[in-house]
């Protein structure tokens, strides 16, 4: 017969099951006794002896099996809630976001522009902020980058970027202020735009197709807001087509 070792992964899961054993059986026998209840009474209930209850209450339930543990919390009116944790290496929250503005960064450098990561557009409070400021000297332009993992409130963050651009004119008087969202393309974010083409025409009048010029290629920004998609698995920008009338 092979002995196998225990490995340090068993070693650590055993011990933090004893420690989650613990502090559940001390939760089931405080609700049990507020209950009014005796042992024999939530052994019952749940389909085990009264002294394999009395185990579990100690903190000796590590082997228990879950089914235990659920009826257990539906007995006492206190469901139980399992779940895995974040993984360990866990990504900032904002993971997303982060990488539409490394990736805006990289390209503004490509072109020989220089970029700023969440730029201030009210210099004396660097709460109001764009994503990405790019100063195209070229072109005696500003252009305010604001980056979209995923939506909120379409109209707020429309108004958000109309402040914003607001607040570049007159912090920035001799540039002229360009503005474009670049928005990740993701299915969930491709419908909410297809949901509402009317009102994504109207708040980014600018040529798509420029605006992906301009960023990649360090063309002229477009007079008016504009509107590009950032694909993930390419790495790359790619135009917002507007819809068909009558589609």
């Amino acid at each position: 017969m092979v002995r196998r070792t225990r490995t340090q992964h068993r070693i650590t899961g055993a011990r933090e099951a004893s420690a989650i054993a613990a502090t559940l059986g001390g939760v089931v026998r405080s609700a049990r006794r507020a209950r009014g209840w005796a042992l024999h009474a939530l052994a019952g209930q749940i389909g085990v002896s009264v002294a394999r209850l009395s185990e579990i209450e100690r903190g000796l339930g590590a082997r228990a099996p879950l089914d235990t543990w659920v009826s257990l919390g539906v007995a006492l009116g206190r469901p139980i809630a399992v779940s895995f944790s974040r993984p360990l290496a866990i990504a900032p929250i904002d993971a997303g976001h982060l990488e539409i503005q490394e990736f805006v960064l990289r390209i503004a450098r490509l072109t020989g522009r220089p970029g700023t990561f969440e730029l201030p557009t009210r210099p004396d409070d660097p709460s109001h902020s764009t994503d990405v400021g790019i100063r195209d000297a070229r072109h005696r332009a500003r252009i305010l980058v604001e980056c979209w993992n995923t939506f909120g409130d379409l109209g707020a963050a429309v108004r958000a970027t109309r402040r914003k651009e607001q607040e570049a004119a007159a912090t920035w008087p001799d540039d002229r202020v360009a503005t474009v969202w670049i928005v990740r393309a993701t299915a969930a974010n491709r419908a909410l735009i297809g949901r509402y083409p009317a009102i994504v025409d109207a708040a980014f009048p600018g040529s798509s197709r420029r605006w992906v010029q301009a960023l990649t290629a360090g063309g002229t920004p477009p007079q008016r807001p504009g509107f590009v998609w950032y694909d993930a698995s390419t790495d790359r920008l790619t135009e917002r087509r507007r819809a068909t009338i009558g589609a």
